[in-house]
């Protein structure tokens, strides 16, 4: 038997002889990804520690003995000093012998009172709240960059889609608050996520507690936790919902960003024309030396599709599993990993693009009045000027925008007559009302594209941030 696997069945104790089968040893280690918990799993074992010799489970001097030696463990795992063996299996085990071979018999006794199953559903917690919060960072930081955006472009025109197809004047400011508006709420769901998981499962033992005279109080203060101790040992050992919620915030975010990203590309096209991304976040051809290809903006819109498939792979995983723990929830954490990975690089990589944007205010204006994009405001000042009914103005709007087609002018260049030839109501007044600028500025109600209204929006939002 090698020095490795005595080590493992030494952990696993006096109920197996013989070694792994070297299938068995591939399939049933996750030392390989788990190994990133090694902060979380020391943390929880220097806080368990503390507690055991708190109430009196272990001496002092063991107490002393093992932080010392975790600490020496993660200086080692830091400074990559440490050699990790997948014949340990996991983090823990990894953690857990190298300890012994630090400290000699008093290695053992930090086992007293936990299970694997408390301790990986610890570390876990630990690990999704720092990432949760370094997400709350970097929303924060995305929403700055498009608070910044919208200041500098109150008053840059350019217009507003519904099918992707002309449909009213807006400003670009406000079609940046809008964005705000999405990521304000992911990062309001990010909130409640860390709300919902900062309860600490450690002392739930392998499912049922311990008969040990433990302080789960004094661990979970220790550990940060804001809201004490779970409460029901079953469902701290099985319980992933943290990991889900984490994984469905991700997700709709990225939604969010993937939608971002899709105007980027449409916009930075030279058909459209209204922005312009920079050469760092930019690539060009090997063949076509005139592209300019928005490669970071397609490469965050790809990566909702990984994000997506982290959350149905963790539900199809759970969906079935009878309480409490089974081996199945190891495959909780590589799609995790891999989504959060995901979402740090896309919230970092849209901050940076939306810093970065140049926004071509003169193509945008132009757009702006294309597509007769001020049709409704005709409609409306004829239900308001000349008291008709809105269905009916609609059908008098409709045939002056054919009328205005069949001459191939806007309907701010249709005459007087023209216009009164349809409706002989209609007034000179009219067309203080169908320019692009005097039609956003009359959308004045609250949360409407006019610049004052977002303006207030703006400052809302930066004493909010």
């Amino acid at each position: 038997m090698t020095e490795q696997n005595a080590k493992s069945n030494s952990m696993w104790g006096g109920r197996f002889s013989a070694s792994p089968d070297a299938i068995m040893e591939e399939i049933n280690a996750s030392i390989d990804f788990d190994q990133v918990l090694y902060t979380q799993d020391i943390a929880g074992s220097i806080a368990h520690a503390k507690m055991l010799a708190a109430q009196e489970i272990i001496s002092d001097d063991d107490a002393t003995k093992i932080i010392d030696g975790l600490n020496t463990i993660l200086r080692e795992i830091s400074e990559g000093e440490f050699k990790f063996s997948r014949a340990l299996e996991d983090i823990h085990m990894n953690v857990e012998a190298r300890l012994r071979e630090l400290i000699g018999d008093s290695a053992g006794r930090l086992h007293t009172a936990r299970s694997r199953n408390d301790q990986v559903a610890l570390d876990f917690r630990l690990w999704v709240k720092e990432r949760l919060t370094d997400m709350d960072g970097a929303l924060t930081s995305l929403i700055a960059a498009f608070l910044d955006k919208a200041e500098a472009n109150l008053e840059t025109w350019m217009p507003g889609f519904t099918h992707l197809q002309t449909a009213q004047p807006v400003t670009f400011a406000h079609h940046s608050m809008a964005y705000v508006e999405m990521f304000a709420r992911d990062r309001s769901r990010v909130r409640d996520c860390i709300n919902r998981l900062d309860e600490c499962p450690l002392g739930a033992a392998a499912l049922a507690g311990t008969g040990f005279p433990i302080d789960r109080h004094m661990t979970a203060k220790t550990l940060g936790f804001e809201n004490g101790p779970t409460r029901n040992s079953l469902d701290s050992v099985s319980d992933r919902d943290f990991v889900l919620e984490f994984m469905s915030v991700m997700s709709i975010c990225g939604t969010h960003l993937s939608r971002l990203a899709e105007e980027i590309v449409i916009w930075s096209t030279p058909q459209f024309n209204f922005v312009k991304l920079s050469d760092k976040f930019s690539t060009g051809s090997s063949i076509m030396p005139q592209k300019r290809n928005p490669d970071a903006a397609e490469l965050v819109r790809a990566k909702v599709g990984r994000m997506n498939g982290a959350l149905v792979t963790l539900l199809t995983v759970m969906k079935g599993l009878p309480l409490a723990y089974s081996k199945d929830m190891q495959e909780d954490k590589e799609a995790c990993f891999d989504a959060a990975n995901s979402i740090a690089l896309c919230l970092s990589a849209m901050q940076g693009m939306i810093s970065d944007l140049k926004v071509n205010k003169e193509a945008m204006a132009k757009a702006a009045g294309s597509g007769y994009s001020t049709a409704t405001d005709l409609a409306d000042w004829l239900v308001r000027e000349l008291n008709m009914p809105f269905r009916d103005a609609h059908h008098v709007t409709g045939a002056t925008v054919a009328l205005a087609e069949k001459k191939s002018v806007g309907l701010e260049a249709l005459t007087l007559e023209d216009l009164q030839s349809i409706e002989p109501r209609i007034t000179a007044e009219i067309f203080d009302y169908l320019s692009v600028e005097k039609s956003v500025q009359s959308r004045m109600s609250f949360g409407g594209t006019a610049p004052k209204q977002v303006e207030a929006q703006i400052k809302y939002w930066r004493k909010t941030q």
